[in-house]
């Protein structure tokens, strides 16, 4: 059933009949529809993340930050859920969580860019060239658009006006210290699929590292980035455990 919240700024699918204990975030361009299976049978909220599904986007552009301030206003009307995050709804759930802990009873996260890769090639030659001529001012907005349009990642591509502001944001953003911030008592829950290419599995890795022994990690088998069978599975497990936290 979709749900209006906090007077028109957001909208999510309510499962179950009864307050939420367990808030869930997609990850970038997708929605509320994505945890379906995962939320099955639970008193859960799947939100649409501002300037997604039926959410509006922000008025400017967001960063990760601004979206977890969202995030805990709708929290605030709840009795402390487990908070789910997949991929850029986990760097939003970190920071919900290093934030606010007192808002959530524990929070699972998947397929989150955590760290910026440790290896990534230089944007092609005729990008960078270009990029320099713009900021000298020797080419246009409209030819550095092409440029961008040419040379960008698809998400680049496909996100417009103040949501490609929102992606430039989250892509270069790391979260070694959010995960520091993160109170040792709130557990922690890593779910990854081990073929992962958005997330490698060295990223929750050292993610562990920082959060310390109320963390664990368990790698699934098969898995990639998108919540498939196995995933739903591991991530429905973890779900259970904390709710009973």
């Amino acid at each position: 059933m979709l749900t209006t919240l906090l007077d028109g700024r957001a909208f999510g699918e309510k499962h179950g009949k009864d307050a939420a204990t367990v808030v869930a975030l997609h990850g970038w361009a997708r929605n509320r529809s994505d945890w379906g299976s995962t939320l099955e049978g639970l008193d859960a909220l799947a939100l649409d993340q501002p300037g997604f599904g039926a959410t509006p986007a922000p008025e400017e552009g967001w960063g990760t930050r601004a979206y977890a301030e969202w995030l805990a206003e709708i929290l605030r009307g709840l009795d402390r859920p487990v908070l789910v995050g997949h991929s850029f709804g986990g760097r939003v759930s970190v920071h919900l969580a290093a934030a606010h802990p007192e808002l959530i009873r524990g929070v699972v996260l998947t397929g989150v860019p955590l760290f910026r890769p440790k290896a990534g090639g230089k944007p092609k030659l005729a990008y960078r060239v270009g990029r320099w001529a713009y900021s000298k001012k020797l080419i246009s907005e409209s030819k550095m658009e092409q440029l961008r349009e040419t040379y960008g990642s698809e998400d680049y591509r496909n996100a417009k006006g103040v949501m490609r502001e929102v992606l430039v944001k989250a892509v270069n953003d790391d979260y070694t210290d959010q995960l520091a911030a993160i109170p040792k008592d709130l557990p922690v829950r890593l779910i990854w699929g081990e073929n992962d290419t958005a997330a490698p599995v060295w990223m929750p890795g050292e993610a562990m590292e920082i959060l310390g022994d109320n963390a664990t990690l368990e790698i699934v088998s098969g898995s990639a980035h998108l919540l498939d069978a196995g995933l739903v599975k591991s991530l429905r497990g973890s779900i259970d455990e904390l709710r009973t936290f």
